[in-house]
Parts: C-alpha cells; sequence; structure tokens
C-alpha cells in the first residue's frame, strides 16, 4: 500500500514526539538524528518536540503508523537511554494533543482519522494542543468544559469569547480542521542583532533609542522565521574593551515588539550605565521554540490587541518595501 493510498484510507500520518522535560540538548539532537533516520520530513519543536510527517515513512518501512511509533521508542530507549511519548493523528493538532495524553514516562498512542472527532470530544478542553490556559479559563466560564462542547459553539461565538485569530483555530481544531504541514525544519538556537557606535555615546537617549531599533529588527527577525523567544541576553560594550551582559527570561514564549521591549527595558536598567562610555549594544534572543507551538493567550487588553494587530500591519508594509520605511519615532529621530 503506497502512502498517498494508505492516507486515503484512514490511516494517520503525524507523528509527534515528546521527550522528557530537561532533556540535554546534546541528546536532544540525538532523539532528532533517529527521527531523520525514520522519515525525512522532521521538524524539530525545541527543546524538546518534533513533528514527523509519515506518509513516506509508511512505504519505505511497510509498517502501519503505530508500528513505526513503538520502533521509534525502542530505539531511543535502547541507543539513547530516553523513553519519548509519541501521538499519531491525522493532523497536527490530533497528534500533539495525543502525546500529551501519554502519562510519563513514555508510550505510543495512535489515533485514525475516522475516530479523530469522537476522541477529542470527551477531553476536557484544556486538553486540546494549543488551547491555554487564560483561554481555558474564559471557556470554563461560559460552561464550554470539552472539546466536543467547543466544537458544538458555532465559530462565531467562539471568536467573540477568545478574540477573531485565537477564537478561528480554537473552533477549527476542535472540529478536527488543521492544514498545517509538517515543515523540515532545524531551528537555529539564538537569534541576534546588534548595534556599533561610530563614537562613544555617553546620552542615555540614543542608547535606548539604539536599543528600541534592535528590539524591532529581533521581533521581525523572529517572526520571519516562525521563531518565538524565551529569553533575552543584553551586552553592552564600553570603551577599554570591557563589557556587561545579563540574561532573563519572559514571562511566555513571545516574538511580539511590545513583550521583546518591556524585557530588553529592565535588562538595561539594571545595568545602570549613567556615564558609561558605550561602543555597541548586542541583543540575543534564546531559548527559540516553533511560534506555532506557543499557545495564544486571551488577552482582555484592548489597547495590546491594537498594537498586536498593528505589528502583522507593519511586517506587511516592511515586507513590500523595505524594514526602513516604518518604524517607532524614536529610532527614525535619532537616525535623522
Amino acid at each position: 500500500m503506497t502512502a498517498d493510498a494508505a492516507a486515503g484510507r484512514g490511516v494517520a500520518t503525524v507523528m509527534h514526539v515528546r521527550c522528557p522535560n530537561r532533556l540535554p540538548q546534546a541528546a536532544y539532537r540525538q532523539v532528532l538524528e533517529l527521527l531523520a533516520g525514520l522519515s525525512p520530513v522532521v521538524q524539530a519543536l525545541p527543546p524538546t518536540a518534533a513533528l514527523v510527517e509519515l506518509k513516506g515513512a509508511l512505504r519505505y518501512h511497510g509498517a502501519d503508523p503505530r508500528r513505526l511509533g513503538e520502533m521509534l521508542r525502542v530505539r531511543t530507549l535502547s541507543r539513547l537511554g530516553v523513553d519519548v511519548r509519541v501521538g499519531i493523528g491525522p493532523t497536527v493538532t490530533v497528534a500533539a494533543t495525543a502525546s500529551a495524553q501519554i502519562p510519563a514516562p513514555g508510550g505510543v498512542l495512535a489515533v485514525a482519522p475516522d475516530a479523530a472527532a469522537d476522541w477529542l470530544a470527551p477531553l476536557p478542553v484544556e486538553a486540546l494542543h494549543g488551547i491555554g490556559p487564560r483561554q481555558a479559563d474564559v471557556l470554563h466560564e461560559y460552561g464550554i468544559h470539552t472539546v466536543g462542547l467547543l466544537a458544538a459553539v458555532t465559530p462565531a461565538t467562539v471568536q467573540r469569547l477568545l478574540g477573531g485569530r485565537a477564537g478561528r483555530l480554537a473552533a477549527d481544531r476542535a472540529r478536527g480542521i488543521d492544514p498545517r504541514p509538517v515543515v523540515p525544519r532545524a531551528l537555529p538556537a539564538s537569534a541576534t542583532v546588534r548595534r556599533t557606535f561610530g563614537r562613544h555615546t555617553l546620552d542615555g537617549a540614543e542608547a535606548r533609542a539604539a536599543l528600541l531599533g534592535l528590539v524591532v529588527a529581533l521581533g521581525r527577525l523572529l517572526r520571519r522565521r516562525g521563531q518565538a523567544a524565551r529569553a533575552l541576553t543584553l551586552t553592552l560594550k564600553f570603551a577599554g574593551g570591557t563589557s556587561w551582559e545579563k540574561t532573563r527570561r519572559l514571562a511566555e514564549p513571545s516574538a511580539h515588539d511590545e513583550d521583546l521591549r518591556t524585557l530588553a527595558y529592565r535588562l538595561t536598567d539594571a545595568a545602570g550605565l549613567q556615564r558609561g562610555r558605550l561602543t555597541g549594544i548586542v541583543l540575543t534572543a534564546g531559548d527559540l521554540v516553533d511560534a506555532g507551538q506557543v499557545a495564544e493567550q486571551i488577552s482582555l487588553d484592548t489597547a495590546r490587541e491594537a498594537r498586536l494587530v498593528a505589528e502583522t500591519a507593519v511586517d506587511r508594509v516592511r515586507d513590500k518595501f523595505g524594514p526602513g520605511v516604518i518604524g517607532p519615532a524614536a529610532v527614525f529621530r535619532r537616525a535623522c
């Protein structure tokens, strides 16, 4: 049976693999190598998860999806001493939800396409992959406690409760609708932007404007990559070759300018620059994750929601006309 024929006969072809929490990066890379031996289409989801497209693997290995999951688990245990949880389903959402339902330390759970809706229906709404705690709280307030109840509510109602895009995604995924493909990707571990001053600067406003420019550039870089940062590192370089560096973690993974700016300003405030003669600033986003795997939390802050909508529009303008055509006023004033 070919992979396409298998998919047509109701065989799930998306695998979601969860490794133990706090798995060392070297061990995680080894798990990814084993996945690459199973299928050529592997999407890394650092720090401890991955997606695998099984269509080609079904044909190559001549095995059903559950058997491939068991094969993978045996390999990670015997070669690496790492037990994994393997969820298999017709979509990314179903596969990821399935892997989260497996109790530690490991196991395999395969959900057939024709059984996905019935399998999802009795699960708590917060168990649906992509639903965050705040979204679940809002749904609970309106008596929506299971995925089946969420699927029964009209999409328009869910959008009113959770917001436009987040509500649309939640309504679709509760019904088993998730067209996202598995995209081969090995995410970089970090993203860095930097600014070097032509002369030593003692101007705090100039330094802050330069930092804001770096935040904007870093946010755009992350969003273009489809990544979100869990941490920021600020490095300040001074005359004489000295430097200061500090890392702090974000409350939640983000690639939004507002979140990055708030933490970057806290970092520079912690530096206590005073009269330090700056020669350069480096801003690094670390512990990156796939932005598609970050739960979109409901926010009752309408001003923030408006800024996020504006950010999307500004990104489109920059993509069309170039990064320097629009930006914060403070950055443009300092550039003049």
